[in-house]
């Protein structure tokens, strides 16, 4: 098979993991595997290998095809706060790895889990990540870090209070004394 990130290199057979099928490309040392292979790989117990150092990660921002049908694969963000995406055949259930995100996969200890990254419920809470992150970035610049924190307290706090409606409202109102 013809390498779908460099277009240069053959995808050879190899193993990822000890008993985890593969295939490599000889250019650019990306990944072919199939989602199927690592869900039997670690059914049969398969482990992963110790993570020696953190090797450069490559990623590809062009649209894939795979190496299989030709056809478009899409691409799916790993975790929040990481611009890394893998790329998946939906029509074959093959991954492409770029070179050096199989050992980030490991670093994020989501090697054995690559299946659950191309699902719906996955992506929906990086998502959800990302909104919280970026909602809470505004808040910091807008009360300033020392406030935001005491304010965050003050939330976690008043949320596990029995009465916590009414000490809200107490904070609210104008003139809580008055009755009104």
């Amino acid at each position: 098979m013809n390498c779908t990130a460099c277009s240069t290199g053959q995808l050879a057979p190899c193993f990822l993991e000890p008993g985890l099928r593969a295939h490599e490309c000889n250019h650019c040392g990306g990944h072919w595997l199939y989602v199927e292979d690592v869900v039997q790989w670690k059914a049969g117990g398969g482990k992963l290998g110790e993570l020696d150092q953190m090797p450069e990660v490559e990623e590809t921002a062009s649209a894939l095809t795979c190496p299989v049908t030709g056809r478009l694969m899409q691409k799916y963000r790993i975790v929040s706060g990481s611009s890394h995406k893998l790329d998946y055949s939906p029509h074959t259930g093959g991954l492409w790895l770029d070179k050096g995100e199989w050992s980030l996969l490991k670093e994020y200890a989501l090697a054995g889990s690559v299946g659950n990254i191309v699902t719906e419920h996955w992506q929906r809470k990086i998502r959800t990540e990302d909104a919280k992150a970026s909602l809470e970035a505004v808040y910091r610049r807008k009360f300033g870090e020392a406030n935001y924190r005491k304010l965050a307290e003050i939330r976690n706090w008043l949320a596990d209070q029995e009465n916590c409606a009414e000490m809200r409202a107490f904070l609210l109102a104008r003139d809580p004394y008055s009755g009104r």
